[in-house]
């Protein structure tokens, strides 16, 4: 009986270490497809802005209750590219006035910014899709910027980054 468990276990064992091998092959190959995607696509979330009453009296709020890294433009959290682990990225946090047009042509007190990646690419499946594009790709140093509408009437922004901009830049965040 001791030799049985002790082959069962080895063979446990064996399988075990292969498929581990296996995965790291995988999972290597896997990673490399992942960083040389360049499918046009939403690839996580780039910031979140909401209409409020008083801005500077919001970020003052959140930063002394909430630990947030306070700036001019509300607070940047930085996070760690998950398929480029040395690379930093940013989601912007932002409060702006209640009577702001950059919410239009939604009606709504709230944006989301997606992150995306080839965002030319991005827009032309949404034309061919009918999604409404408000406007056209606009480029900074920071990266690339275009607002579609949702079918609730939401006002999205769509933003390819280049994250090294903010890196340089330096200054505070929230961790």
């Amino acid at each position: 009986m001791k030799i049985l468990t002790f082959l069962f276990a080895s063979a446990v064992f064996l399988v075990a270490c292969n498929n581990h091998g296996s995965n790291t092959v995988n999972n290597a190959e896997q990673s490399t497809t992942i960083m040389n995607d360049t499918t046009p696509k939403v690839t996580g979330v780039g910031g979140v802005f909401f209409k409020v009453k008083d801005p500077q009296a919001t970020k003052t709020w959140y930063g002394e209750n909430l630990g947030l890294a306070i700036s001019d433009f509300g607070s940047a959290f930085e996070f760690r590219n998950a398929n480029r682990p040395d690379e930093i990225n940013y989601l912007s946090w932002s409060p702006f006035e209640e009577n702001t047009d950059y919410f239009a042509p939604s009606e709504k007190e709230f944006m989301i910014n997606y992150r995306v990646q080839h965002i030319e690419g991005l827009v032309r499946k949404l034309k061919a899709n009918g999604v409404t594009v408000v406007d056209e790709i606009v480029e900074y140093p920071y990266g690339k910027f275009v607002h579609i509408m949702d079918p609730d009437g939401n006002k999205i922004e769509l933003w390819e980054p280049k994250d090294h901009v903010f890196t340089e830049m330096g200054g505070e965040t929230t961790k």
